[in-house]
């Protein structure tokens, strides 16, 4: 059974509820368990995801959040260096499974965080476990 850490960015909590009911639902039906972090923003993640690795409590990991473009390049910038800190850190050889959105407007954001639409956390949450698979089945 692995112990699977979800660090959310809680920037829109009512979006952030719909993709933590889904990658809650994809862990517990495979069989594991799981812990949540919050933190304040997307650019947070990767950071956090890094220090609790360190501490190896942890199998694999959820990254959630949502980020909605506006008016300035801080879409960007959040958008890019959230994922590539997250790529980082997969390359490294962690399990980690991306569920950041990254969306136009908040309607986007809804069908795609909302578990009977198309659940992006639950997704993100299989991912962690495929990632997790392959690194057992080649020993790392």
């Amino acid at each position: 059974m692995a112990h699977v850490l979800i660090v959310e960015a809680r920037f829109y909590a009512h979006l952030n509820d719909l993709l933590l009911a889904g990658a809650r639902a994809a862990i517990e039906k495979a069989g594991h368990t799981h812990e949540t972090l919050t933190v304040p923003g997307a650019l947070e993640i990767p950071g956090a995801i890094a220090a609790a690795a360190e501490s190896e409590a942890f199998h694999a990991y959820v990254a959630l959040g949502v980020i909605i473009r506006g008016e300035t390049y801080h879409f960007e910038v959040v958008s890019n260096e959230s994922a590539r800190g997250i790529m980082d850190l997969t390359l490294a050889g962690l399990a980690v499974g991306n569920g950041i959105l990254t969306v136009e407007n908040e309607a986007q954001a809804l069908v795609r965080a909302d578990p009977a639409e198309l659940d992006k956390g639950g997704a993100a949450a299989e991912a962690a476990l495929a990632l997790l698979a392959l690194a057992e089945r080649f020993g790392s």
